[in-house]
């Protein structure tokens, strides 16, 4: 079984392999080095069980249209609570190509699902969102998505900023998953927006994982707050096995856990 989150800079793209190996796949942003389209069948994987949109902007779909391409799609996962005609008035005309596809298939795909497809072996999901019309922008109706692969239990907050995340806190569900994650992948790419101290009253872990791209603006200097929240681990480099608490794919690269 395997996780790994791609080096896609201001974007986000991972997926998990379950033992029996069907892929689900988190968002399909791109970058310079990685598109997925590419990397998942150069690696023989060409069909995702289930694709997981946790944020409706661009950096968070924009090589959609190859991934549809490329590789097949059984299951679409996203907030429902936004329809197509909400989604599209959010956008300045005119809409991406990618938007337009991601549009078509919420449309498109309506059928109900049964567990066999939604969970491959070895891999266990849980999500949560707020509903529009409670939050209005897309960031605070990100998916906040539990992702347990073999032993190890992540959480990825897709865009979410502090006003959402206190909404989420109060679910007991949430609070209770969050005190067993061993990586939080931090929302929003780490920027200051998604920080939200309140949530580390119930989470303490071992790494945190910011998905970003070069440093441009103060608001990306968060690793010194967020390192105050984990354990550390001992986490593979090029020079050797280091200590770390706080990683990123501006500096290391693509990330990745088998477990």
């Amino acid at each position: 079984m395997r996780f790994e989150i791609l080096n896609v800079e201001h974007g986000f793209c991972a997926y998990a392999v379950g033992s029996d190996g069907g892929v689900l796949l988190f968002d399909c942003g791109h970058g310079l080095v990685n598109r997925p389209s590419t990397y998942l069948p150069d690696r023989g994987i060409t069909n995702i069980r289930r694709f997981f949109v946790t944020n409706y902007d661009e950096d968070h779909i924009s090589d959609l249209l190859a991934v549809r391409r490329n590789l097949h799609i059984e299951v679409l996962t996203r907030n429902a609570s936004m329809t197509n005609s909400y989604i599209r008035s959010l956008k300045t005309p005119p809409i991406s190509p990618a938007m337009n596809e991601l549009l078509g298939m919420i449309d498109s795909f309506t059928g109900a699902v049964t567990p066999e497809q939604l969970e491959p072996a070895g891999l266990r999901v849980s999500i949560f969102h707020n509903d529009y019309p409670t939050f209005t922008d897309t960031n605070n109706l990100s998916l906040l998505t539990f992702l347990d692969v073999g032993g190890v239990s992540f959480v990825l907050g897709g865009d979410l900023e502090k006003a959402g995340w206190l909404a989420l806190l109060q679910k007991p569900h949430v609070r209770s998953l969050l005190q067993r994650v061993d990586v939080f992948v931090a929302s929003h790419h780490g920027r200051a927006s998604g920080y939200c101290s309140e949530v580390f009253e119930y989470c303490t872990p071992r790494l945190i994982v910011m998905s970003d791209g070069p440093i441009r603006h103060d608001t990306q200097f968060m690793a010194s707050t967020y390192a105050q929240h984990t354990l550390g681990e001992l986490f593979s480099t090029p020079s050797g096995r280091e200590n770390r608490k706080v990683v990123t794919t501006r500096k290391d690269g693509n990330i990745s856990w088998n477990c």
